[in-house]
């Protein structure tokens, strides 16, 4: 079970990205500008702290597969949930790689049932 999952227009478009601009990441926003989108940087140039929360990582059919970060503060709030990553027509964030694309990443979420939340207790942190 993964917290986090990609949907397949989302999958073609991070194959693209990288394509363009090597390995990539994301990191989930906390609300300030573009509201709770997902963030695609390419991997590494967003700088990661130790209040930042791996959820998981999307395989999207690459070499490796894509980590997906979200800020402790926020994870608190969206720990009982699953998170999609997809892709819709759209301005996308101005810091986010697909801006430029005519699309945006958005996040899906739904609750996790009570045995897929179980299951996920190593996630957060401690």
């Amino acid at each position: 079970m993964s917290r986090v999952s990609v949907s397949g227009g989302a999958a073609d478009l991070v194959r693209r990205l990288t394509g363009l601009h090597g390995p990539v990441m994301f990191h989930q926003s906390g609300g300030c500008c573009d509201g709770s989108a997902p963030m695609c940087f390419p991997d590494g140039e967003f700088r990661l702290g130790g209040s930042d929360v791996h959820l998981g990582d999307i395989d999207v059919g690459l070499e490796r597969p894509v980590p997906v970060w979200m800020s402790a503060a926020q994870f608190a709030y969206w720990r009982h949930t699953h998170l999609t990553i997809d892709v819709v027509p759209g301005r996308g964030a101005g810091f986010s790689l697909e801006a430029p694309e005519g699309v945006r990443f958005l996040i899906r979420s739904r609750l996790m049932t009570d045995s897929e939340y179980a299951e996920d207790q190593s996630v957060g942190p401690t």
